[in-house]
């Protein structure tokens, strides 16, 4: 296992975590006040949110392609 797949795992549990928290965030009762007064979250659940995504997708684009291919010498 190359070292791109082994940075792919750790951006996608990285991600998730992200995910995970910024998910709770967005049940508590300030973030659920704010969204229905401006239909949006705060800027911080936002940017975990898109920080998560972004973690899990890259994550799985480095385990699926990430050292694929002959080395060269």
């Amino acid at each position: 296992m190359g070292i791109a797949r082994i940075l792919g795992f750790m951006l996608v549990v990285a991600g998730t975590v992200f995910l995970v928290m910024a998910y709770r965030a967005t049940g508590s009762m300030s973030e659920r006040a704010l969204e229905t007064f401006t239909g949006r979250y705060t800027e911080r659940t936002q940017r975990d949110l898109a920080i998560g995504a972004a973690g899990v997708v890259g994550g799985v684009l480095l385990i699926a392609f990430g050292g694929g291919g002959k080395r060269r010498r």
